[in-house]
Parts: structure tokens; C-alpha cells; sequence
């Protein structure tokens, strides 16, 4: 027999695993109806107020196989709102619904710095990541990073002695870039390997965006030590910034074109490194105040509105296919936020509405 708290984990991943439904509109579900059970209950006729078909949730049986599969990896879940979830990547807009980790737990309770950079990063670039962060993990810091060549496995490197958290955009046991293969392992046991995505699952271009936003929410500041224009590095500084985190950057030569995004960086605002002791003196006094701050509420239902057929159609009309941010929605439609939500929600689980980077919304 299952368990309640077992079967509102299948429940979770249900919702998770399911088309049309990512971290926002999961957020929302359980908002509005507490449970992920009564969420799932609640979609069909929700997507039918939206004009469509309800989405075709995952089957059991697949999220079975999953758990099954998680564990065989001598993994766990980490859903958010509950346990050991981080606390910081808890408060960002887009918190995965669900982590698989592996390694030891206790590391999260450290104040986080993520260290990014190139691909292919110039030799100098790799060791001074490198020594960057030894020297902040020697101090107490948690290095976070994402596991590619170049900067990321440098900064790894330099801190795994101490524990370092590896942020992957495939499923747990899948190892990307293969030469990395071993470091990987070394992570899961020595520090915490971090997979938003189920076992099995390749990385695909998609994916990397997702894993620099967690990269960076579980992070009080950023740091970027080479960075092409454009690069992945600067995407997940974006998200720092936007999050509310530090975002700092290590300066390079002008006539280098993996510098040129750390020195834009750097023109338009973040902090110049070119110590352990600069980023310490960055986030020493902002990272026990947001650790300590008051949390995002993920539990419980809380009462939303049910909006009639005028403001559906009020808002349907503001829509187009180009994106336009929900603040601007609710600004042109006079109507208050949480009817607003509640109409893009069902529309998006009727497959009508796409979500975008920045709070902005289309017709699909």
C-alpha cells in the first residue's frame, strides 16, 4: 500500500513530467489547490475554461520506473518547499519543482558562490579559476558550477577538496562532457551532483539555460572568468542579476575575445575580481542576511479567484504571439494580479499560452 507521503511525491512528479506544465504553473497548482493531487484533478477542467484539451499528464507506471531508477542510482528527490531543498534556488521565480541529487546534503547549509567561465578558456584563465576557488572554499565557501570544460571543471577542481556542488542538464547518470566522466563521480561522492532533468535523459541544447538558472539561484553572487559575447556564462549572470544576487566578473585583455564578456560585464555594473579576497568582501555581508531572510511560501492552498468569461476575454484580447511581460497584462487590463494568473494558467494548460524568459507570456 503507498504511502500518503509517497503517493504525493508520484503525484509531484506527475505534474513535473508533464507537457505544459513547468516550474511557474506547477508553483501555481499547488497554490491554488494545496496538493498535487487535487491539482491533477483540478487540470482538466481548468484547461476546458481555457479553450483546450486538458494536457496528457504522465503515466504512472513512467514515474514509477523513474523513482525505481533514482534510487538504483543510490540518488534522492528534493522537492521544493519541503526538507532539505536549497533555500535561495527556493526563492527564485522559476525554483525547479523537483532536484535529483547525489553526495552530501550538509554541504547546502554553506553560503554558495558560482564560478563560470569559456569552454575553451585560455590556460591562464583555467588556473586562476582554479586558485579562485581554492581559495574561496578554503575560506568557507560553496563553489557551485556546471561541469563543462574549461572554466567550470577548473573551478571544480580547485574546490572539490573542500566539497563543491556540479550543476549537470542531463539526468543524473548521465555523464556530459564525457572526459569529465570521472570528476563527475568524484562530485556525487565527495560534494553534491545536482540533476533537474530524469535519468536516461541526454542534454539537449534547451536543457543548459535551465541548468544555469539553478547554477545561479543556488548562489549569492556569480562570478564569470572568461566569457565570449552571447557565451552561457553571461546568460546565467543574467539570472544572478535578476534574482537579486551578486554578479561579479574577472577583467581580461582587450585583445582576447573569450574577455569581452567579463569587461562588458564589468562596464555595466558587475564588481571587478581579481582575488578570493574581492569576491569575500562582495558577499560576506549580503550572504547571512538572504540566507536568514523570510522564505517563499510553497505550502498550502490559499484562495485565487475563479475569473468570469469578461476577464478571460479582456485578457485573451491583450494577447498576441509576441511576448509581453504579465506586469503589463495586468497594468492594461485593470484587473488585479491573481485573476490575471489564474486566466494564464488555464490557457497555458490548455496549450495556449507560452511562458518566456523574463515574466513575459505569448499565444501559442
Amino acid at each position: 500500500m503507498t504511502s500518503p507521503a509517497d503517493q504525493d511525491r508520484l503525484d509531484r512528479l506527475r505534474l513535473i513530467r508533464s507537457p505544459n506544465i513547468g516550474p511557474i504553473t506547477y508553483f501555481q497548482l499547488i497554490q491554488r489547490f494545496g496538493t498535487a493531487g487535487a491539482a491533477i484533478e483540478a487540470i482538466p477542467n481548468l484547461a476546458a475554461r481555457g479553450g483546450g484539451k486538458a494536457p496528457i499528464l504522465a503515466k504512472n507506471d513512467d514515474i514509477a520506473r523513474e523513482v525505481e531508477a533514482v534510487e538504483r542510482l543510490g540518488a534522492r528527490y528534493l522537492f521544493v518547499g519541503q526538507g532539505l531543498y536549497p533555500a535561495l534556488l527556493a526563492e527564485i521565480d522559476s525554483a525547479p519543482p523537483a532536484l535529483i541529487v547525489r553526495g552530501d546534503l550538509r554541504l547546502l547549509e554553506r553560503p554558495a558562490v558560482a564560478l563560470v567561465g569559456a569552454r575553451n578558456a585560455s590556460a591562464a584563465a583555467c588556473r586562476f579559476a582554479r586558485i579562485l576557488a581554492q581559495g574561496l572554499s578554503d575560506d568557507g565557501m560553496l563553489i557551485v558550477s556546471g561541469l563543462a570544460r574549461g572554466i567550470d571543471t577548473a573551478a571544480h577542481q580547485g574546490s572539490i577538496a573542500n566539497g563543491t556542488v556540479g550543476v549537470i542538464a542531463s539526468g543524473i547518470d548521465i555523464a556530459y562532457p564525457p572526459e569529465n566522466k570521472d570528476l563527475q563521480e568524484d562530485i556525487a561522492t565527495r560534494g553534491i551532483l545536482i540533476a533537474e532533468q530524469p535519468p536516461g535523459r541526454e542534454p539537449l541544447a534547451r536543457h543548459f539555460p535551465s541548468r544555469n538558472r539553478i547554477i545561479a539561484g543556488l548562489c549569492v553572487g556569480t562570478v564569470v572568468v572568461e566569457a565570449a559575447p552571447k557565451s552561457g556564462s553571461l546568460i546565467t549572470a543574467r539570472l544572478a542579476a535578476e534574482a537579486g544576487r551578486e554578479v561579479m566578473a574577472v577583467p581580461g585583455s582587450p585583445m582576447d575575445p573569450r574577455a569581452q564578456g567579463c569587461n562588458q560585464l564589468i562596464r555595466d555594473g558587475a564588481t571587478l575580481i581579481q582575488s578570493a579576497a574581492d569576491v569575500l568582501e562582495t558577499v560576506r555581508p549580503i550572504s547571512g542576511l538572504m540566507l536568514n531572510s523570510p522564505k517563499r511560501d510553497y505550502g498550502g492552498a490559499q484562495d485565487m479567484p475563479d475569473p468570469g468569461t469578461a476577464e478571460r476575454t479582456r485578457i485573451t484580447n491583450l494577447l498576441s504571439p509576441t511576448p509581453v511581460a504579465v506586469d503589463e497584462l495586468i497594468r492594461q487590463s485593470g484587473l488585479v494580479p491573481a485573476v490575471v494568473q489564474m486566466v494564464l494558467l488555464e490557457l497555458e494548460l490548455a496549450g495556449r499560452l507560452e511562458r518566456h524568459a523574463g515574466g513575459r507570456v505569448s499565444l501559442g
